[in-house]
């Protein structure tokens, strides 16, 4: 039987523990406590209508909503049906969002009432008709409303394994955003492994849901995760860094899958004396976790971050940190069970050559893992999968106890006098700084060096975000005594945030832009 005649879909993910556990919790936004049950019931009628609105499988339906109940209920009706997700970033402005509804050719718009200018807005820029959850607005049909009338589907429509589950598009650093294909097999593979093999989560377990779940990083360590364990998700539906921490207290949250700004923030935020004792397990992923913070957060709370790997085209998760191989700060870890990750020569773009360890280069991954292909876009995706294995433009090692480190992407390599400079490595140095809180270290062009290097300070005292010589001197020279001489930042911009994207991850193309029509230390 080859990968073709097989049957999987990604609305088992919800029907089986429904099966299974109908009466335990499956989702807590606020005030309201839905059960396996009851989200099952909830999720087959919203279905039958959505198919009476035309939607078949094979069909995309975009969805534009935050992190509330109607996300879950709309995302696992399309799964229903065998349709396909088109998860809408909500920091994108409408023009943005329509290539989005464009490119996918998405038949349909559900849009939550919370999200109507973006919903309306890229919906009318398409000519695709919407549809909304969430408490009616007026004049578009009320998903919500109909569905409470509705005769509910029997159960979900049988998918192949290889057939489409959600497309997600990246962010598009080298052009316009590109959709990346994912699977049913992709997506039940990664939840299934996150939850038995990789992260330990329990039937008992809450879990913090403040990840975005329109990102890949939330939908599925997040959501179909927990619900593939069984366990109850506590939606947030936009992070705030106190209210995260009063929802980890008030519902004895076991396990935070974050990105390090948000650990961050959730340490900032943090009143003396507070207590965490139900935290058992963090996950970080999404961007480069300074050393220093996964150690304050541990000293902190008394929980260990584990820091993991991954990107859109790898389901996410590709590696993690694991108690059962052991943890190494500082790297992400081993492959998830089933998934390869290895290290190879970075200059030849038309060849894997497979690096030996302790070498320096591009990541590459292959496994169950591994996307499709781009959508409508078979030069991109004859560039990204080479000899079966997909190119991540990440630059990593492995250690021989087979750890992976990485050292940073390709695109952000910073090369002065005609050395190699990881940001990385000079970040993780800034943020023990005892005035720095947040640090992105950039290259801008240089016309002696060709490119200089740059670190945007967030600094720790709010007084210290103003213009502010001597400060820089200070950081430049403390970063100088600690490190080599074409490493250390000769320039310093304090700033009062970093630029976040839908992911909160650091723009850090946003900041070359900005630092380029800046001068100095501004």
């Amino acid at each position: 039987m080859t990968q073709a005649d097989m049957t999987l879909s990604l609305a088992s993910v919800l029907a089986e523990p429904a099966r299974r556990h109908p009466s335990r919790t499956a989702v807590v936004e606020g005030d309201q406590h839905v059960t396996y049950a009851e989200l099952w019931q909830q999720v087959r009628e919203h279905a039958a209508v959505l198919r009476e609105r035309g939607v078949e499988a094979g069909d995309r339906v975009a969805l534009v909503a935050p992190n509330v109940i109607d996300f879950v209920r709309s995302y696992y009706a399309v799964q229903t049906l065998g349709a396909v997700v088109v998860p809408v970033p909500l920091l994108l402005v409408p023009d943005e969002a329509a290539h989005l509804i464009h490119d996918s050719g998405a038949k349909l718009v559900v849009g939550h009432t919370s999200q109507l200018e973006l919903a309306r807005g890229c919906a009318q820029r398409t000519g695709v008709p919407l549809i909304t959850v969430g408490e009616s607005a007026g004049e578009e049909p009320s998903l919500t409303a109909l569905a409470t009338s509705a005769e509910p589907l029997s159960t979900f429509v049988t998918r192949g394994a290889a057939d489409p589950a959600v497309v997600f598009y990246t962010s598009g650093t080298t052009g316009p955003p590109k959709g990346a294909v994912l699977t049913q097999l992709n997506l039940v593979m990664n939840a299934t492994v996150n939850a038995f093999d990789a992260n330990d989560t329990r039937p008992e377990d809450r879990v913090l849901g403040c990840l975005p779940l329109f990102h890949v990083f939330g939908q599925t360590v997040s959501l179909n995760t927990t619900f593939r364990a069984s366990a109850t998700l506590v939606l947030q539906p936009r992070f705030d860094p106190g209210e995260a921490l009063d929802l980890v207290r008030e519902h004895e949250i076991t396990q935070i899958n974050g990105v390090p700004t948000m650990y961050i923030r959730m340490l900032e935020a943090a009143p003396a004396g507070i207590d965490l004792p139900s935290l058992r397990l963090c996950v970080s992923g999404g961007a480069a976790m300074p050393v220093a913070v996964l150690e304050r957060f541990n000293e902190r709370f008394g929980a260990q971050i584990l820091e993991g790997y991954g990107l859109s085209e790898t389901s996410p998760t590709a590696t993690v940190n694991q108690p059962v191989h052991g943890v190494r700060p500082g790297t992400v870890g081993h492959p998830l069970w089933g998934i390869d990750v290895e290290v190879a020569d970075a200059d030849h773009d038309d060849r894997v050559e497979l690096l030996p360890v302790g070498e320096t280069g591009e990541v590459v991954v292959r496994g169950h893992n591994v996307f499709a292909g781009y959508l409508g876009n078979p030069e991109a995706t004859a560039t990204a999968l080479v000899d079966g294995w997909f190119r991540t433009g990440d630059i990593g090692c492995k250690d021989s106890e087979g750890f992976l480190s990485i050292v940073d992407r390709k695109k952000d390599l910073i090369i002065r006098n005609g050395y190699n400079v990881y940001p990385r490595e000079v970040e993780e140095l800034l943020v023990r700084h005892p005035r720095v809180a947040q640090v992105a270290v950039i290259g801008v062009p240089d016309e002696h060096r060709g490119e200089e290097i740059c670190a945007v300070v967030v600094p720790e005292a709010a007084e210290d975000r103003q213009v502010d010589d001597e400060l820089a001197e200070a950081i430049i020279g403390w970063t100088a005594e600690r490190t080599a001489r074409h490493k250390y930042p000769r320039r310093v911009v304090f700033v009062d945030e970093l630029p976040l994207g839908p992911s909160h991850k650091v723009l850090k193309r946003e900041l070359r832009d900005r630092v380029a029509q800046s001068s100095p230390n501004r």
